[in-house]
């Protein structure tokens, strides 16, 4: 980072919303003291006491935050808020820490809208907050907690210290020390990948883990693990977070992204590249590592989806020039095309009931959502939008459909990119947002819903 300015540079300081309780800040040299009363910072409006100074472009804004008493409220919070304006309901986001020691990046997209939340997976007492074009990302020990999330700003805007008691009765107080402003950090770019969590209802995110490495494509084991691939190699983890352990895959030392449990959970669907000179070619192994089986005989194949019986997989394949959907036994044999137009028809999942086949086509000029009869028949169109749409998944209980939004004049589904993670309500063909990320390839291309339908686990990326 580089240095600004020196602590005690900040302007001014006023409750933000109808505080019952005053509150107020003040510097002794080398610390900040803020105190400040609110029902909270959350859903469409804010109440909270704020020192604040104006800045343009890209801000960093580090600093240890300590309560020094035991306070009232667990969920009060001492905050590193970057926010468009003074009023309650701004647009922002902030990096809080809470009594409790939950440490979320928390924001507000639009003016006025209801705030989300990705919890951090780990907590300090040193925090940050970093904002790089439109793209926010929090910190905890200096390094990233996961969760970038797009913030659309305009103009100058606000950083500063903000403390909510989370109590409208209540004024608590935070110290805030070792306060640094300065520009983000350009002597070089590192790739981070956050595996995350939401949760269909809230549509808040956690952090399972961030790592400095290439993650992708997770599935959710019936016993709460994830797995996901990287560097070609299958991993897996709990979804509450914890140790990592790589899983044997035999000679498939090239898995890529295309990979899933059966419906027993005794075996793992892969596409592996380090046959067949290359081309991606689909085996089974055994859920906690083995030999893998061969299952397509002809590259490349990218696995999909898994039938509801365990008795065929649905992938998709290049024959004769031209990429469809297929279907074969899951122990092997001969292999059925689905799709035979003369256009990219990828992401082959099932629905829970085993009748249909979701997958994303551009016969129509633009990537969209499609679904085929899983014994064979017409196509029919899903939905149509002004996105670009891959990767449709449907929720084991049959009620929601997930995919992932690129802008429409995206061709095909490159990594490093603005997507969405977008719901779809089956029962009444409603939409909602789940999700706005960097990512793109590798955030969900294969099933990664809970086995209870209640979250959804993706990967985000950020380079820093």
């Amino acid at each position: 980072m580089t240095l600004l300015t020196t602590i005690g540079a900040f302007e001014d300081h006023l409750d933000i919303g109808p505080v019952r309780v005053p509150g107020d800040a003040s510097f002794d040299g080398e610390r900040y003291t803020v105190s400040g009363s609110g029902y909270n910072m959350w859903f469409d409006r804010d109440e909270f006491h704020f020192l604040w100074r104006r800045v343009e472009g890209d801000i960093a804004l580090e600093a240890v935050v300590e309560f020094p008493a035991l306070g009232v409220d667990a969920h009060r919070k001492a905050c590193l808020v970057i926010r468009q304006d003074l009023e309650p309901d701004s647009v922002y986001a902030d990096f809080a820490l809470h009594g409790d020691g939950l440490a979320s990046l928390q924001y507000r997209a639009e003016q006025g809208a209801l705030t989300r939340e990705v919890q951090s997976n780990r907590s300090s007492s040193r925090i940050g907050i970093v904002r790089r074009g439109d793209t926010v990302t929090a910190l905890v020990d200096g390094k990233p907690s996961g969760g970038s999330v797009r913030l659309p700003l305009t103009g100058a805007y606000y950083i500063g210290l903000a403390v909510c008691s989370h109590d409208v009765d209540v004024a608590e107080t935070a110290i805030f020390s070792d306060v640094h402003i300065g520009s983000p950090d350009s002597s070089g770019t590192t790739l981070y990948s956050t595996l995350e969590i939401v949760d269909i209802a809230s549509t808040d995110r956690r952090t399972v883990e961030v790592f400095d490495r290439w993650i992708e494509a997770p599935n959710w084991t019936a016993d709460d693990r994830l797995i996901y691939n990287s560097e070609g190699l299958l991993y897996s983890m709990a979804a509450a977070g914890g140790e990592e352990k790589r899983i044997d895959t035999g000679f498939a030392t090239r898995c890529n992204n295309d990979h899933g449990l059966s419906p027993d959970g005794t075996l793992i669907a892969i596409s592996d590249q380090s046959q067949d000179d290359g081309g991606s070619v689909i085996y089974t192994v055994p859920i906690d590592g083995g030999e893998p089986k061969r299952i397509t005989a002809h590259a490349p194949s990218y696995w999909h989806g898994w039938s509801p019986d365990g008795s065929t997989l649905a992938y998709c394949a290049e024959r004769d020039g031209v990429y469809g959907i297929f279907v074969i036994p899951a122990d092997g044999g001969e292999e059925t095309r689905l799709t035979t137009a003369r256009h990219l028809d990828d992401g082959p999942d099932y629905s829970p009931d085993g009748a249909w086949i979701y997958f994303n086509s551009d016969r129509t000029g633009r990537m969209q959502i499609w679904r085929v009869p899983a014994a064979g028949g017409e196509p029919e169109r899903v939905l149509e939008t002004e996105t670009a749409d891959w990767f449709p998944h449907i929720s084991p209980d049959g009620r929601w459909m997930t995919y992932i939004a690129y802008d429409g004049d995206v061709e095909g589904h490159p990594r490093d990119h603005d997507v969405t993670l977008q719901l779809v309500d089956l029962t009444d063909g409603s939409t909602r947002l789940l999700a706005e990320l960097f990512g793109g390839q590798g955030t969900m291309n294969v099933p990664s819903w809970s086995p209870d339908s209640s979250r959804l686990a993706f990967v985000s990326y950020a380079y820093l």
